[in-house]
């Protein structure tokens, strides 16, 4: 197949272009390399330094014999978009390529603007372009389950049948989105369905919880192969985070309460989930929505986790609650369907002891690269926009 992947210099991106490549599909690369800008501007970086996109698509021809390109663009110029597409002609888009996080989101006005003119517009012009250049295309987009927030019912998987005055009908699930990034995402996943319904595009919208894991069959083949780690406090996920602070012997920091239930999945399963959209297109017409999730775990449980495995290394973990950066529920119901992919086959990873104790001994051997001060929440969704452009 002729895939592309859109922000594949990432996290997800990268280990999902070598995958592709690996069982023989044509890969495009896109990025714009914003993100290694971002990390600039707030002073962070993973905890191994990655290579540039370009040499790492070097090592990877290089030790699998398997070729790959790379586009260089922004998705928010249209007339990027449209020759990328009229040029590749792709049966299958994977679109990782926007601003990830919820903490750098709402750092103040700038940052929440940037975010949903970077995340909605880049996937506008995805859609117009799509309908003019391939329009029987499989559009495969990141989504989060944080769109649902934590509602008091049962997440269903994109859509709820509703019964309202002895009338019947099928909405998209109401979404209530925890942050500005996670407001763009909804803005996107409603785009993407008038698309679907009005023109006739096949999309996948996948609803995904917080990802974790550092390795993948293809990142293990040679060095220079990894991909990005992150612990801080904008980039980072509370378990790679709590992994961080138990190498380095601090505390780990507990938002409040600690309730906070998420649906987590393995980075291998990432693979696994998007390969099955890909192989499983959705009909034309049809948006159809995957909660691409394997477990369920509040903060309190990921913490005695960690310390439980730190036990086992030999480590005394120590675990703080702090006041939460976060406007958030500290506890909650939480029980979100995830069925879909596991019809279709997705065998998971779950997060087991010799799996955490796997990942604490790799960031344990790279625990000098840590800069503890990047690990305290400095972002608070309170403070608003303080800086000298706001007053």
């Amino acid at each position: 197949m002729r895939v592309l992947v859109l922000g594949g210099d990432g996290y997800l991106g990268w280990p999902t272009a070598m995958h592709f490549s690996a069982r023989g599909d044509e890969v495009v690369i896109v990025d714009n390399f914003a993100k290694r800008q971002w990390e600039l501007e707030d002073g962070i970086e993973p905890l191994v330094a990655v290579p540039p996109l370009h040499r790492r698509v070097g090592q990877w021809e290089k030790v699998t014999g398997h070729k790959m390109l790379i586009r260089v663009g922004d998705l928010c110029n249209h007339r990027f978009v449209y020759t990328l597409l009229d040029d590749f002609r792709p049966e299958a888009i994977i679109h990782y390529a926007e601003q990830p996080s919820a903490p750098y989101s709402m750092q103040g006005r700038e940052k929440a603007v940037y975010t949903q003119t970077n995340n909605i517009v880049g996937t506008l012009n995805l859609l117009f372009g799509i309908q003019h250049s391939c329009p029987d295309c499989h559009f495969i987009k990141l989504g989060t389950m944080g769109e649902y927030g934590t509602p008091n019912i049962d997440i269903e998987e994109g859509w709820l049948d509703v019964e309202h005055n002895g009338r019947k009908d099928r909405v998209l699930f109401p979404k209530k989105a925890g942050s500005f990034y996670h407001l763009s995402k909804v803005h996107d996943s409603n785009n993407i369905e008038f698309a679907c319904r009005v023109w006739g595009m096949r999309a996948t919208d996948l609803n995904q919880g917080p990802v974790y894991g550092i390795e993948t069959e293809q990142t293990e083949l040679a060095p220079g192969l990894h991909t990005s780690f992150h612990y801080d406090d904008v980039f980072g996920t509370v378990l790679n985070r709590f992994l961080v602070q138990a190498a380095i012997g601090v505390p780990l920091t507990v938002y409040g309460a600690g309730g906070q239930t998420r649906g987590y999945l393995n980075l291998r399963d990432t693979l696994q989930c998007v390969e099955l959209a890909v192989d499983h297109p959705s009909e034309r017409g049809e948006f159809r929505v995957f909660n691409q999730f394997t477990e369920q775990f509040s903060v309190n449980q990921l913490a005695e986790m960690i310390k439980a495995a730190g036990s086992r290394a030999g480590l005394g973990v120590q675990v703080n609650h702090i006041e939460n950066p976060r406007v958030e529920q500290e506890k909650h119901y939480y029980n979100a369907k995830h069925s879909k992919l596991a019809d279709l086959g997705l065998e998971p990873h779950l997060l087991t002891e010799q799996a955490m104790d796997r990942m604490l001994a790799v960031v344990r051997r790279h625990a000098e690269n840590v800069n503890p001060k990047a690990i305290l929440p400095r972002v608070r969704w309170l403070a608003g926009d303080k800086t000298e452009e706001a007053l």
